[in-house]
Protein backbone atom coordinates (compact mmCIF):
# COMPACT_ATOMS: atom_id res chain seq x y z
CA UNK A 1 0.00 0.00 0.00
CA UNK A 2 1.37 3.49 -1.15
CA UNK A 3 1.73 5.93 1.88
CA UNK A 4 2.03 9.27 0.53
CA UNK A 5 3.78 10.65 4.10
CA UNK A 6 4.88 8.82 7.45
CA UNK A 7 5.56 10.40 10.48
CA UNK A 8 7.37 7.91 12.38
CA UNK A 9 11.12 7.79 11.24
CA UNK A 10 11.70 4.38 12.11
CA UNK A 11 14.51 5.18 14.34
CA UNK A 12 12.33 5.83 17.47
CA UNK A 13 11.94 9.69 16.46
CA UNK A 14 8.90 11.17 14.68
CA UNK A 15 8.66 14.22 12.59
CA UNK A 16 6.01 16.83 12.41
CA UNK A 17 2.96 16.53 11.03
CA UNK A 18 2.44 13.46 12.52
CA UNK A 19 -0.94 13.44 10.52
CA UNK A 20 -0.06 15.78 7.27
CA UNK A 21 -3.79 16.13 6.24
CA UNK A 22 -6.57 18.46 7.33
CA UNK A 23 -7.86 17.34 10.54
CA UNK A 24 -8.76 20.39 11.58
CA UNK A 25 -9.34 20.89 15.58
CA UNK A 26 -8.46 17.57 17.18
CA UNK A 27 -9.10 16.62 20.33
CA UNK A 28 -7.70 13.07 21.67
CA UNK A 29 -8.01 10.55 24.66
CA UNK A 30 -6.49 7.85 26.11
CA UNK A 31 -8.22 4.18 27.22
CA UNK A 32 -6.16 2.08 28.80
CA UNK A 33 -3.13 1.90 26.25
CA UNK A 34 -4.67 3.29 23.04
CA UNK A 35 -5.57 6.85 21.89
CA UNK A 36 -8.26 7.90 19.76
CA UNK A 37 -8.89 11.17 17.98
CA UNK A 38 -11.84 13.31 16.43
CA UNK A 39 -11.95 16.79 14.39
CA UNK A 40 -13.82 18.47 13.15
CA UNK A 41 -15.92 17.46 10.22
CA UNK A 42 -18.47 20.99 9.48
CA UNK A 43 -20.97 19.82 7.26
CA UNK A 44 -19.72 16.53 5.21
CA UNK A 45 -21.12 13.15 6.15
CA UNK A 46 -20.39 10.77 7.64
CA UNK A 47 -19.13 13.32 10.28
CA UNK A 48 -17.16 13.28 13.37
CA UNK A 49 -13.60 10.86 12.06
CA UNK A 50 -12.23 8.87 14.82
CA UNK A 51 -8.35 7.97 14.55
CA UNK A 52 -6.70 5.60 16.75
CA UNK A 53 -3.24 5.25 17.70
CA UNK A 54 -1.08 3.16 20.39
CA UNK A 55 1.74 5.60 20.11
CA UNK A 56 0.53 8.92 19.28
CA UNK A 57 2.05 9.10 15.99
CA UNK A 58 1.25 6.21 13.45
CA UNK A 59 -2.63 6.77 13.32
CA UNK A 60 -5.32 4.93 11.33
CA UNK A 61 -8.67 5.98 10.34
CA UNK A 62 -11.59 3.63 12.57
CA UNK A 63 -14.59 5.28 11.12
CA UNK A 64 -17.32 8.13 12.17
CA UNK A 65 -19.16 8.74 14.75
CA UNK A 66 -22.06 10.63 13.22
CA UNK A 67 -23.85 8.95 9.85
CA UNK A 68 -25.05 12.38 9.10
CA UNK A 69 -25.18 16.16 10.08
CA UNK A 70 -28.07 17.11 11.79
CA UNK A 71 -30.53 18.31 11.74
CA UNK A 72 -30.44 16.14 8.28
CA UNK A 73 -32.80 18.66 6.36
CA UNK A 74 -30.38 21.79 7.23
CA UNK A 75 -27.30 19.81 5.53
CA UNK A 76 -28.78 18.46 2.43
CA UNK A 77 -26.54 20.85 0.47
CA UNK A 78 -22.57 21.40 1.12
CA UNK A 79 -22.35 23.67 4.25
CA UNK A 80 -18.58 24.01 4.84
CA UNK A 81 -18.80 26.91 7.58
CA UNK A 82 -21.90 24.92 9.47
CA UNK A 83 -22.10 21.69 11.58
CA UNK A 84 -19.61 20.04 13.50
CA UNK A 85 -16.78 22.75 14.97
CA UNK A 86 -14.28 21.49 17.08
CA UNK A 87 -15.82 18.65 19.07
CA UNK A 88 -14.18 17.26 22.09
CA UNK A 89 -13.53 13.57 23.18
CA UNK A 90 -13.79 12.07 26.38
CA UNK A 91 -14.37 8.85 28.30
CA UNK A 92 -16.19 8.57 31.24
CA UNK A 93 -18.21 5.95 33.45
CA UNK A 94 -16.91 3.12 31.02
CA UNK A 95 -18.19 5.18 27.93
CA UNK A 96 -16.83 7.50 25.15
CA UNK A 97 -18.70 11.45 24.72
CA UNK A 98 -18.38 13.64 21.63
CA UNK A 99 -19.54 17.27 22.61
CA UNK A 100 -19.50 20.19 20.13
CA UNK A 101 -20.56 23.13 19.07
CA UNK A 102 -22.97 23.80 15.93
CA UNK A 103 -22.76 27.93 15.53
CA UNK A 104 -26.36 27.84 13.93
CA UNK A 105 -28.04 25.17 16.43
CA UNK A 106 -25.84 24.53 19.52
CA UNK A 107 -24.14 22.27 21.60
CA UNK A 108 -24.90 19.03 20.89
CA UNK A 109 -23.64 15.41 22.36
CA UNK A 110 -23.46 12.13 21.91
CA UNK A 111 -21.73 9.22 23.00
CA UNK A 112 -21.27 5.03 22.84
CA UNK A 113 -20.11 2.03 25.14
CA UNK A 114 -17.41 1.23 22.25
CA UNK A 115 -15.62 3.80 20.02
CA UNK A 116 -16.98 1.69 16.82
CA UNK A 117 -20.67 2.64 18.25
CA UNK A 118 -23.20 2.21 18.04
CA UNK A 119 -23.20 6.08 19.17
CA UNK A 120 -26.66 7.57 20.27
CA UNK A 121 -28.32 9.92 18.52
CA UNK A 122 -27.50 13.83 18.63
CA UNK A 123 -28.61 15.33 21.73
CA UNK A 124 -28.92 19.00 21.69
CA UNK A 125 -27.77 20.10 24.90
CA UNK A 126 -27.56 23.85 24.80
CA UNK A 127 -29.94 25.18 21.59
CA UNK A 128 -29.17 28.29 19.86
CA UNK A 129 -27.03 30.69 17.68
CA UNK A 130 -23.22 31.37 18.30
CA UNK A 131 -22.23 28.37 20.93
CA UNK A 132 -19.24 26.65 19.44
CA UNK A 133 -15.97 24.59 20.72
CA UNK A 134 -17.79 22.72 23.65
CA UNK A 135 -15.56 20.54 26.00
CA UNK A 136 -17.26 18.50 29.07
CA UNK A 137 -15.35 17.70 32.39
CA UNK A 138 -16.57 14.64 34.95
CA UNK A 139 -14.58 15.85 37.79
CA UNK A 140 -13.39 12.46 39.50
CA UNK A 141 -12.76 13.83 43.00
CA UNK A 142 -16.50 15.50 43.57
CA UNK A 143 -18.70 13.47 41.29
CA UNK A 144 -19.48 17.45 39.66
CA UNK A 145 -19.97 17.79 36.00
CA UNK A 146 -18.94 20.61 33.65
CA UNK A 147 -19.09 22.03 30.08
CA UNK A 148 -17.72 24.87 28.73
CA UNK A 149 -17.71 26.78 25.32
CA UNK A 150 -16.85 29.30 23.15
CA UNK A 151 -18.42 31.59 20.87
CA UNK A 152 -18.77 32.43 17.37
CA UNK A 153 -19.02 36.17 16.58
CA UNK A 154 -20.63 35.69 13.11
CA UNK A 155 -23.80 34.04 14.84
CA UNK A 156 -24.31 36.00 17.99
CA UNK A 157 -21.99 39.48 17.92
CA UNK A 158 -19.98 37.82 20.76
CA UNK A 159 -16.35 36.20 20.78
CA UNK A 160 -13.12 36.18 22.41
CA UNK A 161 -15.03 34.55 26.09
CA UNK A 162 -15.85 31.61 27.73
CA UNK A 163 -18.89 30.32 29.25
CA UNK A 164 -19.23 27.57 31.75
CA UNK A 165 -21.77 25.90 33.12
CA UNK A 166 -22.69 23.19 35.67
CA UNK A 167 -23.64 20.48 33.85
CA UNK A 168 -25.38 17.27 35.03
CA UNK A 169 -23.89 14.09 35.41
CA UNK A 170 -25.43 12.13 32.21
CA UNK A 171 -24.45 14.92 30.21
CA UNK A 172 -28.19 15.54 29.13
CA UNK A 173 -29.13 18.86 31.22
CA UNK A 174 -27.44 22.37 32.27
CA UNK A 175 -28.20 22.79 35.81
CA UNK A 176 -27.45 26.69 35.36
CA UNK A 177 -27.66 29.82 33.25
CA UNK A 178 -24.31 30.16 33.11
CA UNK A 179 -21.18 32.54 33.16
CA UNK A 180 -17.95 34.07 31.64
CA UNK A 181 -15.74 32.44 32.58
CA UNK A 182 -12.97 33.96 30.89
CA UNK A 183 -13.68 37.18 29.30
CA UNK A 184 -10.15 38.10 26.81
CA UNK A 185 -11.20 41.76 26.21
CA UNK A 186 -9.51 42.26 29.55
CA UNK A 187 -6.56 40.83 28.96
CA UNK A 188 -4.08 42.74 27.18
CA UNK A 189 -3.12 41.33 23.37
CA UNK A 190 -5.33 39.19 23.51
CA UNK A 191 -8.49 38.24 20.68
CA UNK A 192 -9.98 35.45 19.28
CA UNK A 193 -9.69 33.01 22.00
CA UNK A 194 -11.95 30.04 21.23
CA UNK A 195 -11.88 25.88 21.42
CA UNK A 196 -11.97 25.61 24.65
CA UNK A 197 -10.54 22.15 26.73
CA UNK A 198 -11.60 21.43 30.18
CA UNK A 199 -9.12 19.61 32.46
CA UNK A 200 -8.66 18.77 36.35
CA UNK A 201 -4.94 18.58 37.35
CA UNK A 202 -3.16 19.30 40.38
CA UNK A 203 -5.51 21.10 42.79
CA UNK A 204 -6.59 23.51 39.45
CA UNK A 205 -9.34 23.60 36.49
CA UNK A 206 -7.21 24.10 33.60
CA UNK A 207 -9.04 25.46 30.57
CA UNK A 208 -6.31 25.08 27.55
CA UNK A 209 -7.53 27.32 24.85
CA UNK A 210 -6.17 29.00 22.00
CA UNK A 211 -6.53 32.71 20.93
CA UNK A 212 -4.61 35.06 18.23
CA UNK A 213 -6.94 33.45 14.79
CA UNK A 214 -6.57 30.00 12.30
CA UNK A 215 -3.62 31.38 10.75
CA UNK A 216 -1.55 33.35 13.40
CA UNK A 217 -2.36 32.40 17.06
CA UNK A 218 -0.99 30.88 19.85
CA UNK A 219 -1.97 28.51 22.84
CA UNK A 220 -3.23 29.74 25.76
CA UNK A 221 -3.41 27.75 29.26
CA UNK A 222 -5.68 29.19 32.01
CA UNK A 223 -6.20 27.97 35.88
CA UNK A 224 -8.47 28.52 39.02
CA UNK A 225 -9.01 26.49 42.10
CA UNK A 226 -12.85 27.29 41.33
CA UNK A 227 -14.53 26.66 38.66
CA UNK A 228 -16.01 30.17 38.20
CA UNK A 229 -12.71 31.68 38.63
CA UNK A 230 -11.02 33.95 38.63
CA UNK A 231 -8.26 32.34 36.26
CA UNK A 232 -4.52 33.49 35.65
CA UNK A 233 -3.27 32.59 32.15
CA UNK A 234 0.20 32.00 30.45
CA UNK A 235 0.48 31.63 26.46
CA UNK A 236 1.82 28.07 26.53
CA UNK A 237 3.19 27.68 23.08
CA UNK A 238 3.69 30.23 20.29
CA UNK A 239 5.37 30.14 16.19
CA UNK A 240 8.80 31.89 18.46
CA UNK A 241 11.75 31.16 15.70
CA UNK A 242 10.26 28.42 13.97
CA UNK A 243 8.68 28.21 10.55
CA UNK A 244 5.24 26.30 11.99
CA UNK A 245 3.07 29.22 12.26
CA UNK A 246 -0.10 29.54 14.44
CA UNK A 247 0.33 26.51 16.63
CA UNK A 248 -2.67 26.17 18.51
CA UNK A 249 -6.33 24.37 19.45
CA UNK A 250 -6.06 20.94 20.36
CA UNK A 251 -5.84 18.21 23.40
CA UNK A 252 -3.13 17.22 25.84
CA UNK A 253 -2.94 13.90 26.59
CA UNK A 254 -1.39 11.66 29.47
CA UNK A 255 -0.02 8.17 27.99
CA UNK A 256 -0.17 4.67 29.98
CA UNK A 257 3.58 5.40 30.86
CA UNK A 258 2.65 9.15 32.02
CA UNK A 259 4.31 11.35 30.06
CA UNK A 260 2.60 14.29 28.47
CA UNK A 261 1.93 15.10 25.29
CA UNK A 262 -0.38 17.52 23.34
CA UNK A 263 -1.58 17.23 19.71
CA UNK A 264 -2.44 20.87 17.58
CA UNK A 265 -2.98 21.72 14.54
CA UNK A 266 -1.19 24.28 11.74
CA UNK A 267 -3.40 25.83 9.41
CA UNK A 268 -1.35 25.44 5.84
CA UNK A 269 -3.80 26.90 2.97
CA UNK A 270 -4.92 24.60 0.52
CA UNK A 271 -3.96 21.77 2.58
CA UNK A 272 -5.83 22.91 5.65
CA UNK A 273 -4.90 22.40 9.43
CA UNK A 274 -1.86 19.94 9.68
CA UNK A 275 -2.09 18.18 13.43
CA UNK A 276 1.37 18.40 15.57
CA UNK A 277 3.00 16.59 18.22
CA UNK A 278 4.48 18.07 21.14
CA UNK A 279 5.87 17.20 24.00
CA UNK A 280 4.73 18.79 27.61
CA UNK A 281 6.10 18.85 31.10
CA UNK A 282 4.96 20.90 33.95
CA UNK A 283 7.35 23.27 35.47
CA UNK A 284 8.45 24.34 38.95
CA UNK A 285 5.46 26.71 39.64
CA UNK A 286 2.84 23.97 37.75
CA UNK A 287 2.20 25.30 34.36
CA UNK A 288 2.35 23.44 30.82
CA UNK A 289 5.10 23.70 28.99
CA UNK A 290 4.75 23.00 25.45
CA UNK A 291 7.52 22.02 22.34
CA UNK A 292 11.05 23.45 23.01
CA UNK A 293 10.57 25.67 25.30
CA UNK A 294 6.95 26.80 24.19
CA UNK A 295 8.35 27.16 20.81
CA UNK A 296 7.01 23.64 18.42
CA UNK A 297 9.59 20.79 17.50
CA UNK A 298 10.34 19.22 14.00
CA UNK A 299 11.25 16.10 15.34
CA UNK A 300 11.54 14.22 18.95
CA UNK A 301 12.01 11.44 20.25
CA UNK A 302 8.50 8.88 20.28
CA UNK A 303 6.30 8.79 23.38
CA UNK A 304 7.43 5.82 25.31
CA UNK A 305 4.57 2.37 23.95
CA UNK A 306 4.82 -0.37 22.70
CA UNK A 307 5.90 -0.44 19.22
CA UNK A 308 3.60 -0.51 16.74
CA UNK A 309 3.63 -0.69 12.78
CA UNK A 310 4.14 2.55 10.81
CA UNK A 311 0.51 3.63 9.78
CA UNK A 312 -0.97 6.60 8.54
CA UNK A 313 -4.92 7.28 7.58
CA UNK A 314 -5.55 5.76 4.34
CA UNK A 315 -6.05 7.47 0.78
CA UNK A 316 -5.59 4.40 -1.69
CA UNK A 317 -9.02 2.17 -2.26
CA UNK A 318 -10.04 -0.41 -4.72
CA UNK A 319 -13.36 -0.47 -3.50
CA UNK A 320 -13.94 -3.62 -2.59
CA UNK A 321 -17.38 -5.04 -3.74
CA UNK A 322 -18.45 -1.87 -4.71
CA UNK A 323 -17.94 -0.02 -1.33
CA UNK A 324 -16.00 2.31 -0.61
CA UNK A 325 -12.88 3.15 2.48
CA UNK A 326 -13.66 5.04 5.52
CA UNK A 327 -11.50 8.06 4.14
CA UNK A 328 -14.08 9.10 2.27
CA UNK A 329 -16.78 11.34 2.93
CA UNK A 330 -19.63 12.97 0.94
CA UNK A 331 -19.93 17.28 0.82
CA UNK A 332 -23.41 16.93 2.62
CA UNK A 333 -25.53 14.35 3.82
CA UNK A 334 -25.48 11.53 1.00
CA UNK A 335 -28.38 11.69 -2.10
CA UNK A 336 -30.09 8.11 -1.36
CA UNK A 337 -29.61 7.01 -4.65
CA UNK A 338 -26.03 8.78 -5.36
CA UNK A 339 -24.03 5.26 -5.54
CA UNK A 340 -24.99 1.73 -5.47
CA UNK A 341 -23.80 -0.58 -2.74
CA UNK A 342 -23.21 -4.13 -3.64
CA UNK A 343 -22.39 -7.32 -1.48
CA UNK A 344 -19.17 -8.46 -1.12
CA UNK A 345 -18.81 -10.73 -3.59
CA UNK A 346 -19.38 -8.36 -6.18
CA UNK A 347 -17.02 -7.08 -8.28
CA UNK A 348 -14.28 -4.18 -7.04
CA UNK A 349 -15.38 -0.55 -8.07
CA UNK A 350 -17.43 2.14 -7.12
CA UNK A 351 -20.64 2.70 -8.99
CA UNK A 352 -22.05 6.12 -8.79
CA UNK A 353 -25.20 7.30 -10.34
CA UNK A 354 -25.09 10.17 -12.86
CA UNK A 355 -27.52 12.03 -10.78
CA UNK A 356 -29.81 14.66 -12.17
CA UNK A 357 -29.47 18.00 -11.11
CA UNK A 358 -29.78 21.69 -12.68
CA UNK A 359 -26.37 22.79 -10.21
CA UNK A 360 -23.67 20.14 -12.29
CA UNK A 361 -22.03 22.87 -13.85
CA UNK A 362 -21.00 23.75 -10.23
CA UNK A 363 -19.21 20.98 -8.49
CA UNK A 364 -19.46 23.33 -5.20
CA UNK A 365 -23.15 23.22 -4.85
CA UNK A 366 -23.31 19.47 -5.33
CA UNK A 367 -24.35 16.90 -2.29
CA UNK A 368 -23.11 13.86 -3.89
CA UNK A 369 -19.95 14.60 -4.65
CA UNK A 370 -17.41 11.97 -2.58
CA UNK A 371 -14.50 13.66 -1.38
CA UNK A 372 -11.40 12.98 0.78
CA UNK A 373 -8.35 14.97 2.51
CA UNK A 374 -5.12 15.46 0.81
CA UNK A 375 -2.55 13.68 1.57
CA UNK A 376 0.37 15.21 1.93
CA UNK A 377 2.19 18.26 0.43
CA UNK A 378 3.53 16.84 -2.98
CA UNK A 379 1.79 13.80 -4.56
CA UNK A 380 0.23 11.75 -7.34
CA UNK A 381 -3.19 10.93 -7.65
CA UNK A 382 -5.18 8.07 -9.99
CA UNK A 383 -7.87 7.00 -10.91
CA UNK A 384 -9.58 4.17 -13.18
CA UNK A 385 -12.92 5.99 -14.95
CA UNK A 386 -15.68 4.00 -17.00
CA UNK A 387 -18.60 6.14 -18.14
CA UNK A 388 -21.65 4.01 -18.52
CA UNK A 389 -24.35 6.50 -20.28
CA UNK A 390 -25.05 7.82 -23.62
CA UNK A 391 -26.86 10.65 -22.12
CA UNK A 392 -26.02 14.02 -23.75
CA UNK A 393 -24.26 15.89 -20.81
CA UNK A 394 -23.89 13.01 -18.28
CA UNK A 395 -20.00 12.90 -16.66
CA UNK A 396 -18.12 11.88 -14.22
CA UNK A 397 -14.70 12.78 -12.82
CA UNK A 398 -11.77 13.22 -10.26
CA UNK A 399 -11.54 16.92 -8.92
CA UNK A 400 -9.36 18.79 -6.79
CA UNK A 401 -12.91 20.90 -4.78
CA UNK A 402 -12.47 24.24 -3.00
CA UNK A 403 -13.68 27.77 -3.41
CA UNK A 404 -12.29 27.48 -6.92
CA UNK A 405 -12.66 23.60 -8.43
CA UNK A 406 -11.14 22.19 -11.46
CA UNK A 407 -11.71 18.66 -12.66
CA UNK A 408 -10.85 15.39 -15.21
CA UNK A 409 -13.23 13.37 -16.76
CA UNK A 410 -15.46 11.74 -19.47
CA UNK A 411 -18.85 13.60 -20.67
CA UNK A 412 -21.40 12.05 -23.11
CA UNK A 413 -21.62 14.46 -26.07
CA UNK A 414 -24.37 16.12 -28.13
CA UNK A 415 -24.50 12.61 -29.68
CA UNK A 416 -23.65 10.17 -26.49
CA UNK A 417 -20.45 9.54 -27.44
CA UNK A 418 -17.74 10.36 -24.15
CA UNK A 419 -15.52 12.49 -24.84
CA UNK A 420 -12.68 13.49 -22.24
CA UNK A 421 -13.30 16.84 -20.41
CA UNK A 422 -11.22 19.46 -18.18
CA UNK A 423 -13.14 22.17 -17.05
CA UNK A 424 -12.85 24.51 -13.84
CA UNK A 425 -14.61 27.26 -12.14
CA UNK A 426 -12.58 30.75 -10.25
CA UNK A 427 -13.79 31.34 -6.65
CA UNK A 428 -15.95 34.32 -8.13
CA UNK A 429 -17.21 32.07 -10.85
CA UNK A 430 -20.51 30.90 -10.89
CA UNK A 431 -20.09 28.19 -13.76
CA UNK A 432 -17.14 26.20 -14.53
CA UNK A 433 -15.74 26.92 -18.21
CA UNK A 434 -13.39 24.27 -20.69
CA UNK A 435 -9.92 24.52 -19.09
CA UNK A 436 -8.57 22.81 -22.43
CA UNK A 437 -10.23 21.05 -25.66
CA UNK A 438 -12.14 17.97 -25.40
CA UNK A 439 -11.11 14.89 -27.55
CA UNK A 440 -12.62 11.74 -27.87
CA UNK A 441 -12.78 8.97 -25.58
CA UNK A 442 -13.01 5.14 -27.27
CA UNK A 443 -14.95 3.20 -25.16
CA UNK A 444 -15.48 5.38 -22.44
CA UNK A 445 -12.73 4.61 -20.40
CA UNK A 446 -9.73 6.93 -19.29
CA UNK A 447 -6.91 6.62 -16.55
CA UNK A 448 -6.97 10.38 -14.58
CA UNK A 449 -4.05 11.69 -13.02
CA UNK A 450 -3.50 14.48 -10.98
CA UNK A 451 0.07 15.70 -10.05
CA UNK A 452 0.50 18.15 -6.96
CA UNK A 453 3.25 20.25 -6.26
CA UNK A 454 4.39 22.41 -3.62
CA UNK A 455 2.25 25.38 -3.19
CA UNK A 456 -0.78 22.78 -3.82
CA UNK A 457 -0.30 23.72 -7.66
CA UNK A 458 -2.39 20.78 -9.89
CA UNK A 459 -1.18 18.97 -13.03
CA UNK A 460 -3.78 17.71 -14.59
CA UNK A 461 -3.44 14.36 -17.12
CA UNK A 462 -5.39 11.47 -18.70
CA UNK A 463 -4.77 8.15 -20.61
CA UNK A 464 -7.33 7.44 -23.12
CA UNK A 465 -5.72 4.43 -24.56
CA UNK A 466 -2.51 6.39 -26.12
CA UNK A 467 -0.82 6.99 -22.70
CA UNK A 468 -1.02 10.28 -20.46
CA UNK A 469 -1.11 13.34 -22.27
CA UNK A 470 -1.24 16.57 -20.11
CA UNK A 471 -4.15 18.81 -20.03
CA UNK A 472 -4.65 22.82 -19.30
CA UNK A 473 -3.00 24.90 -17.47
CA UNK A 474 -1.92 24.40 -13.91
CA UNK A 475 -4.59 25.36 -11.48
CA UNK A 476 -3.25 26.65 -8.20
CA UNK A 477 -6.25 24.39 -5.19
CA UNK A 478 -7.40 27.13 -3.08
CA UNK A 479 -9.56 25.99 0.45
CA UNK A 480 -13.17 26.52 1.38
CA UNK A 481 -13.97 28.80 4.61
CA UNK A 482 -12.85 26.59 7.45
CA UNK A 483 -11.93 23.62 5.22
CA UNK A 484 -9.08 22.32 2.82
CA UNK A 485 -9.14 21.41 -0.40
CA UNK A 486 -10.31 18.33 -0.78
CA UNK A 487 -10.29 15.31 -3.89
CA UNK A 488 -13.56 14.69 -4.93
CA UNK A 489 -14.80 12.09 -7.28
CA UNK A 490 -18.55 12.66 -8.77
CA UNK A 491 -21.25 11.67 -11.38
CA UNK A 492 -23.92 14.18 -12.73
CA UNK A 493 -26.00 14.46 -15.17
CA UNK A 494 -28.30 17.57 -16.78
CA UNK A 495 -31.90 18.06 -15.14
CA UNK A 496 -34.67 16.02 -16.20
CA UNK A 497 -36.30 12.56 -15.80
CA UNK A 498 -35.57 9.29 -15.88
CA UNK A 499 -32.14 7.23 -15.33
CA UNK A 500 -29.20 8.55 -16.45
CA UNK A 501 -26.47 6.05 -16.73
CA UNK A 502 -23.60 5.63 -14.08
CA UNK A 503 -20.19 5.54 -13.61
CA UNK A 504 -17.66 3.77 -12.37
CA UNK A 505 -14.28 4.30 -10.56
CA UNK A 506 -11.92 1.44 -10.01
CA UNK A 507 -8.12 1.76 -8.24
CA UNK A 508 -7.60 4.87 -6.99
CA UNK A 509 -4.16 5.20 -5.89
CA UNK A 510 -1.60 8.11 -4.25
CA UNK A 511 1.43 7.90 -4.74
CA UNK A 512 4.36 10.64 -2.83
Amino acid sequence: MNRPWTADLGNGTYRNPVLNADWSDPDVVRVGADHYLTASSFGRAPGLPLLHSRDLVNWTLVGHALDRVEPAADFARPRHDAGVWAPSLRHHAGRFWIFWGDPDHGVQQINAEHIDGPWSAPHLLKPGRGYIDACPLWDEETGEAYLVHAWAKSRSGIKNRLTGHRMSADGRVLLDEGRTLIDADRIPGWFTLEGPKLHRHDGYFWIFAPAGGVATGWQGAFRSRDFSGPYEERVVLSQGRTDVNGPHQGGWVRTAAGEDWFLHFQARGAYGRVVHLQPMHWDAEGWPVIGDAGEPVATHRKPAAPEQPVAAPAVDDDFPGGAHGKQWQWTANPCPDAWTEQDEHAADGLRLSCLRTPDAHDLRLLPNVLVQRMPAEEFTVEVDLELHSDEPGAKAGLAVLGDAFCWIGLEAGADGAPRLVHRYAEGAAESERDAAEARASPGGRARLRIEVTAGARCRFSADTGDGFRPSGQVFAATPWRWVAALLGLFATAPAGTGPAGTALFTTFRATH
